[in-house]
């Protein structure tokens, strides 16, 4: 076992081990830590706690100590000369009339870099805008390109559910997502039902997908004939969620009716065959 303090840093939501040093953090504790970047200011969302080895990825980094009143007044201080840097890049976009889409911007915790982040359809030229900064900052500066889900994932938005975005709350890193779900799913391919604010595919479609996938292997196949017990019936449609599906069969009279049965009560007929969810089209994955 090992104590850690969990921290995270702005805008993210995954969660980092480091070493408590023997400081004894509480939660929302600010924090100073070594980071590639350099000095971070971060927030304790785990205070110290016993976890096992193998929780951890070694070697465990301690932390550099328990942020200050003065720690906390340049995080302040960084926070509120963003907005002016913001306004100024926005401002130099404009004039030199550059493709890209200024979506936010932060200063290192110890000012020896500002970042800013973009979208842009393609590659950007921005050498001139770089130098053009750096006079003005007198520091160095970084343009980083960004994706249409990172954007959200920075600035945050509600979701069609009406809830935060899943990546600006909780999902530590973007997964897989197909259009293939969304069919295995029985969703409506319409990009306005399936697509986030990003205007991607919507993570939570990952979310049961792996029930979706393995109860859709057990249901007969779409327009097969399988046995029921009011006599042989054509599969019309499948409900995944009740593990039913809707049969047409043939009644004594030779009239024809719907009728919906579980798995359970359908029996495997010479012409019955499950469905084949590798016969699927996935026509986009990201």
């Amino acid at each position: 076992m090992a104590i850690i303090v969990g921290i995270k840093y702005r805008n993210s939501a995954k969660v980092y081990y480091f070493d408590p040093i023997g400081i004894d953090f509480q939660l929302d504790d600010g924090v100073i830590v070594e980071t590639p970047r350099g000095l971070e200011f971060a927030t304790v969302v785990i205070p110290n706690k016993d976890v096992d080895e193998s929780e951890i990825v070694q070697p465990l980094k301690p932390v550099v100590r328990k942020a200050t009143e003065e720690d906390v007044a340049q995080l302040q201080k960084n926070l509120a000369d963003k907005e002016t840097a913001l306004k100024i890049m926005h401002e130099k976009i404009t004039e030199m009339n550059i493709p890209m889409k200024l979506v936010d911007a932060e200063y290192t915790f110890d000012r020896a870099k500002l970042i800013f982040y973009f979208t842009a359809e393609g590659r950007v030229d921005f050498r001139e805008l770089v130098r053009v900064l750096a006079s003005i900052f007198k520091t160095r500066i970084d343009l980083r390109q960004i994706y249409e889900r990172d954007d959200i994932k920075m600035r945050g938005a509600l979701a069609p559910c009406g809830r935060p975005c899943c990546c600006t709350t909780h999902l530590p890193d973007f997964e897989k997502v197909s259009i293939k779900m969304a069919k295995i799913q029985g969703l409506s391919l319409n990009p306005q039902k399936i697509n986030g604010v990003c205007g991607r595919l919507m993570c939570c479609l990952k979310y049961e997908n792996d029930y979706y996938a393995q109860t859709y292997k057990l249901m007969p196949k779409v327009g097969s004939t399988v046995n029921t017990p009011d006599g042989e019936g054509t599969v019309e449609s499948n409900d995944l969620l009740k593990q039913t599906a809707r049969v047409k069969v043939m009644l004594k009279d030779g009239s024809f009716d719907i009728k919906t049965y579980s798995i359970e009560d359908m029996h495997i007929g010479e012409r019955q065959s499950t469905a084949d969810i590798d016969s699927i089209p996935d026509d986009e994955e990201k």
